[in-house]
């Protein structure tokens, strides 16, 4: 599925603490940091300098013990974050959990211009959701620096004008899940787009206008150690 690795997760309020003036900074020290910039915005900011990361995903709860929510997966250039527009006087929990994996072969895709005919829109999409085809899986190797458990087969068939069926092999035995990623027409980098379950090796993807002409690949992941806790609370 589609999940919240470009847009934040809506805030749900789970408990309302004291008020506190901006700015604020959390006292928490370690990697990760943050600060109240406005009543209801945090700033976090970190480091990124272990070596072999693909990548962090940044979490959130209110309260220590979670449950913790993504808010988006980063690529490793990334290291500021903003999360506005929070509940008022409410305490929020960070924290960083970094990801690296193999990737596969790239593939370029270049969509159709324009946008849906009445008959794209009217047809069936069964081809979008995240699948386990067994007959794209062969026996797994633990996933290492050396590149072993990599996808294989990564293969792209358009759909529409802005439809994509992704499929590969799954040649990991032990990921957390995959993320497919695209590098858009101008951009240097790859960014995770969708994070998928283990064993899946079919996803489809509608894709935003600056998706249609892209770069894509699919990494096979494992979690590294999660970060430090920093804890803030907004104000009025």
């Amino acid at each position: 599925m589609r999940i919240p690795v470009r847009v934040a997760a809506p805030t749900v309020l789970l408990l309302a603490l004291s008020a506190c003036s901006a700015p604020q900074t959390a006292d928490e020290s370690g990697e990760l940091r943050a600060r109240l910039t406005s009543p209801t915005d945090i700033d976090l900011n970190w480091q990124e300098d272990e070596p072999g990361v693909s990548g962090q995903a940044l979490e959130f709860a209110t309260e220590r013990s979670g449950p913790y929510t993504v808010l988006q997966y980063l690529p490793p250039s990334t290291t500021t974050y903003r999360h506005p527009d929070l509940i008022p006087n409410t305490t929020f929990f960070y924290r960083l959990r970094p990801f690296r994996g193999p990737v596969s072969a790239p593939l370029t895709v270049s969509l159709p211009e324009g946008e849906l005919t009445q008959a794209d829109e009217e047809s069936s999409h069964d081809w979008l959701p995240a699948r386990k085809d067994p007959g794209r899986v062969v026996p797994g190797r633990p996933l290492g620096k050396s590149g072993a458990g990599a996808p294989s087969d990564f293969n792209a068939v358009v759909k529409h004008a802005n439809g994509i069926l992704f499929t590969w092999t799954d040649r990991a035995s032990d990921e957390a899940g995959f993320l497919l990623e695209a590098r858009r027409r101008g951009s240097s980098e790859y960014e995770p787009l969708v994070v998928l379950d283990p064993d899946v090796n079919s996803t489809g993807l509608i894709t935003l206008p600056e998706e249609k002409q892209a770069s894509y690949r699919v990494r096979a992941f494992t979690y590294g150690e999660l970060s430090n806790v920093v804890r803030l609370t907004t104000g009025e």
